[in-house]
């Protein structure tokens, strides 16, 4: 909890952030898990996934905007982000939240921005996925997406569910029921034990027990996950059904486990990376460690496994 709290602290101190992205080391270290701050850098991480045909999506770092100015710049990018891909060559998939769209200010403003960023992606072919956030926005999410987007968008627009909340069973009875496309996660959020399963031996549970649901009745699942022993048991589960490498698709984080992203790939399995980029580069990781403290031990670790010989 300490840990926590003060890198929630560091995350808010804009000194600190200032010096660290002047910081040579600290820009080489985000560099691998966050891809620059501009579209542009964003876009040739996905160019060059894609030349490994390694499917993309790109997500502009920042959430909960206080202000309808910052909605509709956000909105804009996102809309130049879309054009961008297209023009690139590279498949149009983007990651967006809503509270980045001012679901917090007015949800009719949310809604509006939404819909241009859904024109835009239909028109081009490509897919919105709307990012799951805590625990207090999953209602909200789910509700936003079923009653305003789904009908008009559900061919192009999915949404997220988190192992973690003791609710996402029911949940994806519901959107198996919608034939809405769902991409799974185990969730990092820091939740109260009344609302998530605090033991991550039950996290992995319910991830499983999920997974095999969407596997056998849901529409074109992504498996977010790089938990190679889940991996396998996703694999395993696929086989014995006989569900094709076509119906699903495994998703991981930019710069985690790109050895097993190869592998799956070359396996003949789907595989898409989520590319993070955007000046918010900075609070989004000390978010994401502080989220869950043991995510520092997970990122370095990864790095170390990648370079071990025969990976």
């Amino acid at each position: 909890m300490i840990m926590r709290q003060g890198l929630l602290w560091l995350s808010e101190r804009q000194g600190i952030f200032n010096f660290v992205r002047r910081n040579g080391m600290a820009r080489k270290f985000a560099s691998r898990f966050v891809a620059g701050e501009t579209i542009e850098t964003g876009v040739q991480a996905a160019k060059e996934l894609s030349r490994r045909d390694i499917a993309p999506s790109l997500d502009l770092l920042g959430e909960s905007v206080k202000a309808e100015a910052e909605a509709v710049a956000a909105r804009d990018l996102y809309l130049q982000m879309l054009d961008r891909m297209a023009a690139s060559g590279v498949q149009v998939n983007v990651s967006v939240k809503l509270t980045q769209m001012g679901l917090d200010i007015d949800q009719e403003l949310c809604h509006a921005n939404m819909v241009r960023i859904l024109d835009k992606a239909k028109a081009l072919g490509g897919f919105v996925r709307l990012d799951m956030e805590g625990s207090a926005y999953t209602q909200r999410t789910l509700d936003f997406f079923s009653r305003r987007l789904f009908e008009q968008y559900g061919a192009h627009c999915g949404v997220v569910i988190q192992s973690m909340l003791r609710r996402s069973e029911r949940d994806v009875e519901d959107l198996i029921a919608m034939r809405a496309r769902v991409r799974l996660c185990k969730g990092a959020y820091l939740e109260p034990p009344a609302v998530a399963f605090p033991e991550k031996v039950d996290v992995d549970r319910n991830y499983v027990a999920l997974m095999q649901r969407l596997l056998a009745a849901g529409n074109y699942p992504g498996l977010a996950t790089h938990d190679e022993a889940i991996i396998g048991q996703a694999r395993e589960f696929a086989a014995r059904e006989r569900i094709g490498h076509d119906r699903f698709e495994f998703q991981m984080l930019y710069g985690v486990r790109r050895d097993l992203q190869v592998r799956l790939r070359r396996a003949g399995h789907n595989m898409r990376v989520y590319i993070p980029f955007g000046t918010q580069w900075y609070p989004y990781l000390m978010r994401r460690l502080a989220e869950r403290p043991a995510n520092i031990a997970f990122l370095l670790g990864n790095v170390v496994r990648e370079s071990l010989p025969g990976r």
